[in-house]
Order: structure tokens, then C-alpha cells, then sequence
């Protein structure tokens, strides 16, 4: 799950079949993930547009982002 996330992240154009079924055979469904791929798209956009409107996190939130 979270080699699928990170490719997500770095290298989303790589990303094949083989890697949904990946994680099919570890035991994730189409429904986890969906959810998978939801959580990481939307943490990375969240990121990507507070960083590029020079928004600081609070030290309290910064998870090393």
C-alpha cells in the first residue's frame, strides 16, 4: 500500500495494472483501493497548492512535509 501511494506521488504516470493487482493480491479491494488512490491524490494536491501559495504549516501539523 504505501509503495503504491509513494509511486502515486513520484511517478504517477508509471503507475500499471500490475500494481493494482499488487495490491489485490495482498488482500486490498477495488474499494480500499479506490480509497488508497483518493487519500494519496488528495494529500498531495492539498500539499502541492499550500506550498505553492507559501502557506507555513504550523509546527504542530508539519509531518516533515
Amino acid at each position: 500500500m504505501l509503495g503504491y501511494a509513494v509511486k502515486i506521488t513520484s511517478n504517477t504516470c508509471e503507475v500499471k495494472e500490475e500494481d493494482i493487482l499488487n495490491l489485490s493480491k495482498v488482500g486490498f479491494d477495488d474499494e480500499a483501493i479506490l480509497d488508497i488512490a483518493q487519500v494519496t491524490a488528495y494529500f498531495n494536491f492539498v500539499n502541492r497548492l499550500a506550498c505553492g501559495l507559501g502557506i507555513e504549516i504550523e509546527k504542530f501539523y508539519n509531518f516533515g512535509v
